[in-house]
């Protein structure tokens, strides 16, 4: 997969979550760009984001995460080639 499509399938994760179809998540944006992200939408999408890609993040990688660039280098270091 590549990173293209990472961030296609992140913003429709995203979009679905805060219920924002208006929502285009970058490298660079962070839970200060998004209204709605606060700590309780933060565990729902990562929830989310783990059924969409199949796969888990490690407590390690949720907290150090700073933003959805980071969020998708770890998502792409796990999936198969």
């Amino acid at each position: 997969m590549t990173r293209e499509q990472t961030f296609e399938k992140l913003n429709e994760v995203f979009r679905d979550v805060f219920d924002d179809d208006s929502i285009c998540v970058t490298d660079t944006t962070t839970s200060d760009d998004i209204e709605d992200w606060d700590s309780l939408e933060h565990i729902n999408l990562i929830a989310a984001v783990e059924q969409e890609f199949g796969m888990k993040f490690n407590m390690g990688q949720v907290v150090t995460m700073k933003n959805v660039g980071e969020m998708a280098d770890i998502i792409m270091s796990q999936l198969p080639e």
